[in-house]
């Protein structure tokens, strides 16, 4: 795995732990809980990108069009993955708190927005 991607997903689990821990503290075990998995449902969809956009296609991985379209395909998963998690949280988890669910993916997709403007 590249070591940017690496370090969005620690980062992004960093936020998301912090999160929880501190909506716990002020809000509750459910509220907590909601910001867990609102982290959770930002991590995965990042991941879905990641596996999908970088995967090997060969040896003309470098080839212009592939590497758009690896890119367009990674983007069309995060967009099913987060749509089907967050479907998934909405009907399973009885005790949602929906505050501290949006805010902590809000928070951990501004990690993959810091990570572009992050220098190597």
């Amino acid at each position: 795995m590249h070591p940017q991607i690496r370090w969005i997903l620690r980062w992004q689990l960093i936020v998301a732990m912090v999160a929880g821990f501190m909506t716990a503290i002020f809000f509750g075990v459910d509220a907590a809980v909601s910001a867990v998995l609102g982290g959770g449902i930002a991590m995965a969809s990042g991941f879905a990108y990641a596996w999908r956009a970088f995967r090997p296609s060969g040896p003309a991985s470098a080839d212009a069009k592939k590497a758009y379209n690896a890119q367009v395909a990674g983007e069309g998963y995060k967009f099913a993955v987060t749509l089907v998690l967050f479907a998934l949280v909405f009907k399973v988890y009885a005790q949602l708190v929906a505050l501290p669910l949006f805010l902590t993916y809000v928070a951990t997709v501004v990690v993959y927005w810091m990570a572009l403007l992050k220098q190597r």
